[in-house]
């Protein structure tokens, strides 16, 4: 596999919960990177931490790594490479998969351990 690039995002994180019904905040849709999940049991919102939303829980500070793309959808193994390296390093993550690449979101006091394991797997790392 050719040596693949992660960009850790100096930003923070937060990851909320909410009921399947809440309507969603639209200052959520102005922030520069967010996220929005929902099933018939909840509805997942990942913005930046900043930003102050009345939800069900909220779990803070997460940094985001992103896996340099676009990836095709031939491209198989990538997030399992990257998750079992960090499940390896006993560092639990918050997985965001997009169109083009995934994201993977680790607390922020694990950051470092996190970017020791992944280079020990021979990732590169940059920063945004």
């Amino acid at each position: 596999m050719a040596r693949m690039t992660l960009a850790v995002h100096s930003q923070l994180y937060s990851i909320h919960s909410f009921s399947p019904d809440a309507s969603i905040a639209a200052e959520i849709f102005q922030q520069e990177m967010f996220f929005v999940g929902k099933t018939k049991d909840e509805l997942s919102v990942v913005v930046p931490a900043e930003l102050n939303l009345d939800s069900l829980e909220e779990e803070s500070n997460w940094r985001c790594i992103e896996v340099i793309g676009p990836l095709g959808f031939s491209m198989t193994g990538i997030l399992a490479s990257v998750s079992g390296a960090l499940a390896d390093a006993d560092i639990s993550i918050f997985a965001i998969s997009t169109f083009d690449t995934d994201y993977i979101l680790v607390k922020k006091d694990k950051l470092s351990k996190a970017i020791i394991a992944l280079k020990k797997k021979n990732y590169q790392i940059t920063e945004y």
